[in-house]
């Protein structure tokens, strides 16, 4: 018996052991093989950075003051920190196929979010992102402009000024709380004029437990002083002479009703149309401010439809699915821009009927969420 015991004792001593010799040699590793010490970035060619190896590029750019949209926070789970990576990033991860193409991939593209800096890196960066800036921010309004969706005011603090185009985006920091253990950026499209610069306002909708969306609808606060970045995307009205057709729902009339904005003071008036998609008429809001383009813009129609009325709620607007209204309303689209804003699976639907109608497909511009 005393023999088992000793044994015993001897087996747990040893296993211990063994733990603890791995506990120091995963110490060990991480001091030294994790260590990748400096690292030097060659950007699009003649920028050249030194960074500290090891972290994330999106978050090793972002450090650098250069600023890589990331809808998600660098979770991998938007596929949107996109960049080009020439030299030094090896194989695609697993993480990375799902929103990188064959094609993509042989040409370098990665996720910045994924992809760790583990040695010297040529990468290739649109020259816009250059001119994304960081900001402090301060709550200076929030207003409820339907059951789920709240109209979100910040007043830019540091820098005071931000140059943006119409139907840009920016990013939200939100801090620690309750759903999330560690800050994370969130995309929102600015809906504000580009001619207040001192400011942006932003339409921000209610996704249940949505990090973001949960913390500003139920404890963000005026007065509050937040990070944001940007202006970032290339949703933007072409400088043409087209017919305009614009799709949206929801929140989705953010960057379109900052494109309003700027062809009301711009005095473009293009022939234009916007379906607004809405299921109920709580689902409604901005129907003066949208009527008001009305008489702006001579030659642009609003038009507001609804897919899901209320037993007895009365409308005498257009009634259907987006795509229903717009197959109704469109005729010829042979010489049309198409601006959606949406989710996927709504903007995949609009696009077949945008072709069956003639317009081309290069010329349908969308920003999906």
């Amino acid at each position: 018996m005393e023999f088992q015991i000793s044994e015993l004792v001897i087996s747990v001593l040893v296993v211990s052991g063994i733990a603890t010799f791995l506990a120091v040699l995963m110490v060990i590793a991480d001091a030294t093989i994790g260590n990748y010490g400096s690292m030097e970035l060659t950007i699009n060619k003649d920028r050249k950075l030194t960074v500290e190896g090891g972290g994330t590029l999106l978050n090793t750019l972002k450090e650098a003051g250069i600023f890589i949209p990331s809808a998600c926070g660098g979770r991998g789970s938007c596929g949107l920190c996109k960049c080009k990576v020439t030299e030094g990033g090896g194989d695609h991860l697993p993480t990375e196929l799902t929103f990188i193409s064959k094609d993509e991939q042989k040409l370098g593209i990665r996720l910045s979010c994924q992809l760790k800096v583990k040695r010297n890196m040529s990468l290739e960066i649109p020259e816009e992102l250059f001119n994304v800036k960081e900001y402090k921010a301060k709550v200076s309004s929030i207003k409820d402009l339907t059951h789920d969706i709240k109209e979100v005011r910040l007043e830019l603090l540091e820098p005071r000024e931000i140059n943006f185009i119409a139907g840009q985006f920016v990013q939200i920091q939100v801090p620690e709380y309750e759903l999330s253990s560690e800050s994370v950026y969130r995309a929102y499209s600015v809906s504000s004029s580009p001619s207040m610069k001192n400011a942006v306002e932003l339409e921000i909708r209610y996704v249940p437990n949505g990090i973001c969306t949960t913390y500003v609808h139920k404890h963000l606060k005026v007065g509050e002083i937040l990070t944001i970045t940007g202006p970032y995307g290339e949703f933007y009205l072409r400088d043409t002479d087209a017919e305009i057709i614009c799709v949206a729902g929801g929140s989705g009339m953010a960057p379109i009703k900052s494109i309003l904005h700027h062809m009301a003071e711009k005095g473009i008036n293009r022939k234009a149309a916007y379906i607004f998609g809405a299921q109920g008429k709580r689902d409604l809001f901005l129907l003066d401010e949208m009527k008001e383009f009305e008489t702006k813009l001579p030659d642009f129609r609003f038009i507001p439809a609804l897919s899901n009325l209320a037993p007895g709620e009365e409308w005498t607007g257009e009634t259907g699915k987006v795509t229903e209204v717009l197959a109704r309303v469109l005729t010829d689209g042979s010489n049309t821009e198409a601006y959606l804003c949406g989710s996927p699976g709504m903007i995949d639907a609009t696009v077949a009927i945008l072709k069956s109608k003639g317009v081309k497909e290069d010329k349908i511009y969308y920003d999906k969420f």
